[in-house]
């Protein structure tokens, strides 16, 4: 963590923008390959996408996978990855759709293209599906399910919803954002602000549909978070979970000492990020081997 911290000071809060398109994904697709995975381009519902496919994987049950990138950055191709090892501890094929970003397009297309490409993974006979996402495509999960939790052709199948330092609360209120400021290596509130700013493009920041912590989690799947304990988001995740658990959700939340956001593409590198999968995958591994509800 002290390299990395050395490595990425110098550009903190720099990352912003269409501009940061291709650094970001650079870092992103440097995460190391996962072993017997196979990588697949598809069109999903529309939305184009990568499938990452473990050996001997189910053919009844998915992931769906919200890449992060605060909503204007981020490809399926870079975090092919990341996702191959999710992928691979939950025993599944997960795919990583394309949705399309800010500023050039703005709230709900991010939401509504992560809607088409659920409604064409249940088009294709999968009958368990786990939701999960990293940072914006965390937060973007979380309001997916929000959103279509009472669709018939959804209810049920929706068996567990997996986030990762998700982005929670576009009003920014969490105490975190100070608390966290000095620890946090990769952010800084006018930064985030002006990725807000670009994605709400003057939409009303306490809507569920962008800030799923303002949501009705009543019957909300089961849900588990990660987050580190250094990173101006974590509020973000503590009182999402609250209110879950508020709600009689089963919910639960893992925060990593020292850990900054996006950990867990340290594997290979740190304990936490190994431990942090292992936890994903025993959580969608056994939740995806439910019994879809009728």
């Amino acid at each position: 963590m002290a390299a990395f911290r050395g490595m990425v000071g110098p550009n903190k809060g720099k990352l912003r923008g269409a501009a940061g398109r291709g650094p970001f994904d650079a870092v992103m697709s440097n995460i190391s390959a996962p072993e017997g995975v196979r990588f697949r381009e598809d069109r999903i519902g529309g939305i184009p996408g990568w499938w990452c496919e473990p050996e001997a994987a189910p053919p009844g049950a998915a992931v769906l996978h919200l890449h992060g990138g605060w909503f204007n950055l981020g490809s399926a191709a870079a975090y092919r990855n990341l996702v191959g090892h999710i992928a691979r501890r939950a025993g599944a094929s997960a795919f990583v759709p394309d949705y399309r970003l800010a500023p050039e397009y703005p709230f709900p297309a991010a939401v509504e293209d992560a809607q088409a490409s659920l409604r064409g993974i249940t088009e294709r006979s999968i009958r368990t599906i786990a939701v999960t996402g990293d940072s914006a495509g965390g937060g973007l999960a979380l309001s997916l399910v929000l959103r279509v939790g009472a669709e018939p052709a959804t209810t049920g199948r929706i068996v567990g919803v997996m986030v990762l330092s998700p982005i929670t609360d576009l009003t920014m209120t969490g105490s975190s954002w100070e608390t966290r400021a000095e620890a946090d290596p990769l952010f800084v509130r006018e930064q985030a602000e002006e990725l807000i700013r670009a994605y709400l493009n003057g939409h009303d920041p306490k809507d569920p549909l962008a800030s799923p912590l303002f949501g009705d989690f009543a019957g909300f799947a089961p849900l588990r978070v990660q987050a580190g304990d250094d990173e101006v988001l974590l509020d973000d995740s503590l009182r999402l979970v609250e209110r879950a658990c508020a709600a009689g959700v089963d919910a639960r939340l893992d925060v990593w000492q020292g850990m900054p956001h996006g950990f867990i593409g340290s594997i290979g590198q740190t304990q936490a990020a190994a431990d942090a999968l292992s936890a994903i995958g025993e959580f969608l591994s056994s939740q995806l081997a439910r019994r879809p509800h009728s």
